[in-house]
């Protein structure tokens, strides 16, 4: 019996760190041949909010990538676009230009619950697409929200540096944000 628990116990952690790994559905069928490049999880004040992965499109070089959020809290859309916004403020976007971004946000991002996700898929020719449990819901156009909205995660002055470094590893950011390093 004991060892069959064992056994049992490491299948489980297997099939979920395979789970985990895999590429959601939504982001191969949108980026040709995507691959992993980092993973972490965002906590504030001991309290987990959500696990983040960084997919690349064929390679790390590619200009297309995916930011997947798997959360770990249940949210309002309100205040998931009310604090983009503010983190757009913290890297330089002016207040003005930063609301109307939040607002735009806060007219389609969902409240979501724990275990559920958003994406935000970026093509350099069309802008940025989200998606909400692997279904689309929205496409913001122009490369000027695209580098904001993911300057949150991956500009130099993020305020979540830790998450930063889980997601690039050893690599560079996405050209949008850093056009080499």
């Amino acid at each position: 019996m004991k060892y069959f628990l064992i056994s049992l116990c490491s299948l489980t952690c297997l099939l979920s760190a395979a789970t985990f790994a895999r590429e959601p559905d939504h982001v191969q069928t949108v980026l040709s041949s995507a691959k992993l490049q980092g993973s972490g999880r965002l906590t504030w004040w001991g309290f987990d909010i959500y696990d983040a992965a960084l997919y690349r499109s064929g390679n790390l070089n590619s200009p297309e990538f995916a930011l997947d959020f798997r959360y770990k809290k249940s949210f309002t859309g309100i205040a998931i676009a009310n604090r983009s916004a503010e983190e757009m403020k913290k890297l330089g976007v002016s207040d003005m230009q930063a609301a109307l971004w939040g607002k735009e946000l806060a007219s389609f991002l969902p409240n979501v619950e724990s275990g559920q996700t958003l994406t935000a898929i970026y093509n350099p020719k069309q802008g940025t697409f989200f998606y909400f449990d692997g279904k689309q819901i929205a496409q913001v156009k122009g490369a000027d929200f695209s580098k904001a909205f993911f300057g949150i995660w991956f500009d130099s002055k993020t305020s979540a540096p830790k998450l930063r470094s889980e997601l690039l590893g050893q690599n560079c950011p996405p050209p949008l944000i850093s056009e080499g390093c």
